[in-house]
């Protein structure tokens, strides 16, 4: 592709009624460019920045998506750079008076005959991979765990190559907290539903300290999941099938011996998992998470489009998706709610946007929080066009389900999972939730990855599709130099998901880019 300096002057505007556009070239352009329509810069504009198309009176509506993302807090004229030191930040939609229901698209054609290969699980689940999953009732127990975990994958699992690796779910709950709270059950369910993601084959095995608060039978309580042995086809209770380490017991003498207890429980594991074969499912069977992180003006532009058009033929074909981070679509509930399939869900989804709403003014915080100085270096002025960037990755399909954080999800087409804005915790978030394949887009860039799921990961510009050429697996960056469009993208990320989903490692599974779990608690820590 050429360099900004061999290829003409470009900026990109979203809709007719904009005023402002984002410059489109590798580096930015200088004071005294001109472009094809005669705006002359009359300063340097960075890549991914605002340049104003018209005279902007003080006070005056900025717009971009067709959207007030700001107001003018002086004159700005024609040809300057916008960005946030000169916007006033509009107030946030209230909740009220919503279009509720309104938007009913005409039913798109089912998208049949496309399949992957995937790991049937005895629940009706299906997972792309085959992980033995550690879990732990309590973070005491992450370093015996963590070391217990690199014996395993140094000794074992070289003999059972069917298995595709061992993750340690570690996190920071557990004790210290105030586990009574009504709100623990968001970092409780959230534990218990990840330990019984579709990825890790109905293999539960535990590492307890004894004396934690969220003790074994409270994370997974009798009836939370049903074990099959696969010889006599019986289902047995958790109560009797649930396999825990607990490293207080008596007969543990040492380090050394804890670790050998579960090395030695993980290898009856292990030989059941690697039993497992990979099988042709359809694509409905797919659960895809899709979220945004280091993101800028081209999110919006590029690589969320492209997600967005990649999500109607998922729901097309019967899969589920789910896209989630409240403060990047709190500013745009408007939207959302006329697209709800029904009152109900409208309704839902406006009590998730007003629990966060409590939520961060309990913090002394609102939504402005949520842009970084990464997000305002690549262009986004402040939350409201960060979101208008957002809310795209989700289509234009129906809204046929919610989700509280930490829910477990039982249906088919495009759910609002709510979740926190941040990488970690959304993911986690969407872990629980049931996902077996992770789309994640990234402008700034980001080394992001799930021990639990296979990420991958889209770049919003060539430029950093080149320099983070092992890190990247989509370039999105090609619909803003026009080279693809969004649907040739989209396309493009669809049948990656589903070689992604039949074994193909991306990037981040290359490098075991493993981040631990960050569960979201609201409740109190004591």
């Amino acid at each position: 592709m050429p360099h900004s300096a061999t290829r003409a002057p470009l900026y990109i505007a979203m809709h007719e009624r904009d005023n402002v556009a984002i410059v489109a070239n590798d580096g930015g352009l200088p004071a005294g460019t001109v472009f094809a329509s005669g705006l002359t810069l009359r300063e340097h504009v960075p890549q991914g920045h605002k340049v104003a198309l018209a005279d902007l009176p003080a006070g005056s509506a900025v717009r971009r998506y067709d959207v007030a993302i700001g107001y003018a807090l002086q004159d700005i004229l024609a040809g300057s750079w916008v960005h946030e030191r000169l916007l006033q930040m509009p107030a946030a939609r209230g909740l009220d008076h919503l279009p509720i229901a309104t938007a009913q698209p005409a039913p798109q054609p089912p998208l049949n005959g496309y399949t992957f290969e995937g790991y049937r699980n005895p629940d009706g689940s299906v997972g792309t991979r085959n992980i033995l999953a550690i879990t732990q009732t309590v973070q005491c127990v992450a370093g015996v765990t963590n070391f217990a975990v690199q014996r395993i994958k140094a000794e074992l699992l070289p003999k059972y190559p069917h298995v595709d690796d061992v993750a340690a779910l570690e996190h920071t709950y557990g004790c210290g907290v105030a586990i009574d709270a009504p709100d623990a059950i968001i970092p409780i369910r959230t534990l218990r539903n990840i330990s019984l993601n579709p990825n890790f084959g109905g293999e539960v095995m535990v590492v307890s300290l004894g004396c934690e608060k969220l003790q074994p039978e409270r994370l997974l309580p009798p009836g939370s999941i049903a074990l099959i042995d696969e010889r006599s086809a019986a289902a047995t209770d958790s109560a009797a099938g649930l396999d825990v380490v607990c490293l207080q017991d008596a007969a543990h003498m040492g380090f050394m011996s804890m670790v050998d207890a579960i090395v030695r429980q993980a290898e009856a594991h292990l030989q059941r998992l690697n039993t497992r074969r990979r099988e042709t499912v359809p694509a409905s069977e797919l659960v895809v998470g899709v979220q945004c992180g280091g993101s800028d003006a081209f999110s919006g532009v590029t690589a969320n489009p492209a997600v967005g058009f990649c999500t109607d033929l998922l729901v097309r074909a019967g899969a589920s998706v789910m896209f989630s981070e409240v403060t990047e679509v709190r500013d745009g509930i408007d939207q959302l709610t006329a697209r709800a399939a029904t009152p109900e869900v409208a309704e839902a989804m406006v009590r998730e946007m007003a629990w966060y709403d409590a939520y961060l003014h309990k913090g002394q915080v609102d939504r402005s929080a949520n842009t970084t100085p990464g997000n305002k270096k690549g262009g986004l002025s402040n939350i409201v066009e960060k979101a208008m960037g957002s809310i795209v990755k989700s289509g234009s399909a129906p809204i046929t389900g919610v989700l509280a954080p930490g829910e477990k999800l039982a249906r088919k087409g495009l759910t609002y999972a709510a979740t926190p804005a941040s990488d970690f915790i959304c993911g986690t978030l969407q872990l629980a939730a049931g996902m077996n394949l992770h789309v994640f887009t990234t402008g700034r860039g980001t080394p992001y990855g799930l021990a639990a799921v296979p990420v991958i990961k889209v770049a919003t510009r060539s430029d950093l599709a080149r320099r983070w050429h092992d890190l990247m697996d989509v370039d999105a960056g090609t619909i803003a130099t026009g080279q693809q469009t969004i649907e040739q993208v989209g396309w493009e990320l669809f049948h990656r998901m589903l070689d992604v989903a039949s074994g193909k490692k991306t990037w981040a599974e290359h490098w075991k880019l493993h981040n631990a779990l960050v569960l979201f608690n609201p409740a109190p820590v004591t």
